[in-house]
C-alpha cells in the first residue's frame, strides 16, 4: 500500500485522482484538504477514511465537524490545516493539485518532511522554483510531474536519464524541450476580436475540461508561460531551450530533442488519469481504463507556432524568468488578480495582459528571494492592482 495525502481533493485533479484510487487497490488515502465544498469532502472523508481533513475557513471546519462526528477524522483549516495535510506522518507522497500560490507553503513543507511530490500546482515552481528543487535535491525527494505537458516531457526523459544516465553511465544530451499548446478558445483570433470576448466564450476549451482559472490561462495563453517556467525549473533547461508549439488536438502532449536531432514525445488522448496515475505508480505503468489513442482514424498532426503579438501570456512569463527573483511571483499574482476580475465580470479580457504589464513594470526586484520575501511580493502585487484597478 502506498500512503497518499492530496491537496485539493475536490477539484478537478483532486477528484479524477480518487478515481485511481478506486481503481487500484493499493492506494490509500491517508488526508484531504479542499477549500470549500464541505459537501462533496464530507462524501470522501466517508468513502476513503482519512486520517485528517483541511478546509479553508474555520466555520467550514465546525460545519464538518458536525457532520463528521461519528467517525475518528481530525478536521483543521486554513493555512496550518494545509500544512498539517501536507506532514502527515503516514503519507508518503503528496499530490498538491489546489490551484494558486497557496499551494507553495505546504510543498516545501512536505518537501522538508521528505515526502515525495506528486505536482499539478505549477505555481509552485514559477514562484519559488530555486526553493523547491533545492529543497528535493537536499532531502531526496522526487518531484513527479503532473501537468500533461510536464508529465510526457519527464516520461520522453525516461529512456536517458534513468536507464543510459544511471546504469551505464552515458549521458545524452538534450537539444530542446518541445512544448505544445492547443492553442486554447481563440486560437486564430486578432486582437481586435479578442477585445469584447466574454466569460463564457473563455471558458470553452475545445479539448480539455479543467477548472475555470485555468481554463482562463488557457484562452490567454498565461498558462503555457507558466508552464515554460515550470519546465526551466523540472528539467533544468535553459529558456532559449525550451520551444512552444501548437498542437490543436491536443494528441502530441509534449517532445524531447536530443543532441543528434532525435525526438521522442508523449502521445495519447487529452486525459489527466494517465499522468496522474503515472506518479503515484512511478516508474511502473498500470493498466488504464479509457479511450486509446486511434491513429487510423487521425487525417493529420497540425503544428503551428505561436501568435507571440496577440497572446502575450508566453512573452510575459519569459521575461519574468529571465529578470528572476521575485519577478515570476508578480507575474503570476497579477495573472491571479485579473483571472479573477475578469471571470466576475470587471475588467475585460485583454486587461489581463495590462495588469500583469504593469504590475511588472512597478515592481522592484528581490534577487534570491527567501520564502518570506516570495509572500511579501505576492501581497504587495494584490494591494497595487486593487488600488490601481479600484477591485475588491
Amino acid at each position: 500500500m502506498k500512503n497518499i495525502s492530496i491537496i485539493g481533493s475536490t477539484g478537478s485533479i483532486g477528484t479524477q485522482a480518487l478515481d485511481i484510487v478506486r481503481a487500484n487497490g493499493d492506494l490509500n488515502v491517508v488526508a484531504l484538504s479542499c477549500g470549500r465544498n464541505v459537501e462533496l469532502i464530507e462524501k470522501q472523508a466517508r468513502e476513503f477514511k482519512p486520517n485528517i481533513i483541511s478546509v479553508s475557513r474555520e466555520e467550514d471546519a465546525d460545519d464538518l465537524k458536525l457532520k463528521l462526528s461519528d467517525t475518528d477524522v481530525k478536521i483543521v483549516w486554513g493555512m496550518e490545516g494545509l500544512l498539517q495535510v501536507a506532514t502527515e506522518p503516514s503519507a508518503e507522497m503528496v499530490l498538491t493539485a489546489i490551484v494558486g500560490m497557496i499551494g507553495v507553503e505546504p510543498t516545501l513543507a512536505a518537501i522538508e518532511a521528505g515526502k515525495d511530490i506528486a505536482l499539478a500546482n505549477k505555481e509552485t515552481l514559477v514562484t519559488a522554483g530555486h526553493l523547491v528543487m533545492k529543497a528535493a535535491r537536499e532531502k531526496g525527494v522526487k518531484i513527479l510531474p503532473v501537468d500533461s505537458e510536464h508529465s510526457a516531457i519527464f516520461q520522453s526523459l525516461q529512456g536517458n536519464r534513468e536507464f543510459f544516465k544511471e546504469k551505464a553511465g552515458v549521458d545524452n544530451r538534450i537539444s530542446r524541450i518541445l512544448l505544445t499548446a492547443s492553442g486554447g478558445p481563440f486560437r486564430g483570433r486578432t486582437r481586435d476580436e479578442l477585445r469584447d470576448v466574454t466569460v463564457e466564450q473563455a471558458l470553452k476549451h475545445p479539448n480539455w475540461s479543467m477548472g475555470p482559472k485555468i481554463t482562463i490561462d488557457s484562452a490567454s495563453m498565461v498558462n503555457k508561460g507558466l508552464e515554460v517556467i515550470e519546465a526551466h525549473w523540472l528539467f533544468d533547461t535553459e529558456l532559449e531551450d525550451i520551444e512552444v508549439l501548437i498542437q490543436p488536438q491536443s494528441i502530441i502532449h509534449s517532445a524531447v530533442e536530443y543532441e543528434d536531432g532525435a525526438i521522442i514525445a508523449q502521445l495519447g488522448t487529452p486525459d489527466m488519469k494517465l499522468p496522474i496515475q503515472y506518479a503515484f505508480y512511478y516508474p511502473e505503468r498500470r493498466y488504464l481504463a479509457g479511450e486509446r489513442l486511434d491513429f487510423t482514424k487521425i487525417s493529420g498532426i497540425e503544428i503551428a507556432k505561436p501568435d507571440f503579438d496577440t497572446f502575450l501570456g508566453i512573452p510575459l512569463a519569459k521575461k519574468a524568468c529571465q529578470i528572476g527573483g521575485t519577478m515570476p511571483t508578480v507575474m503570476n499574482e497579477a495573472n491571479e488578480v485579473a483571472v479573477a476580475a475578469f471571470l466576475a465580470g470587471k475588467i475585460k479580457f485583454l486587461e489581463i495582459y495590462e495588469m500583469i504589464e504593469y504590475a511588472m513594470s512597478e515592481h522592484k526586484v528581490v534577487d534570491d528571494a527567501k520564502l518570506s520575501e516570495i509572500l511579501e511580493a505576492r501581497d504587495w502585487t494584490v494591494e497595487l492592482l486593487k488600488n490601481r484597478y479600484n477591485i475588491s
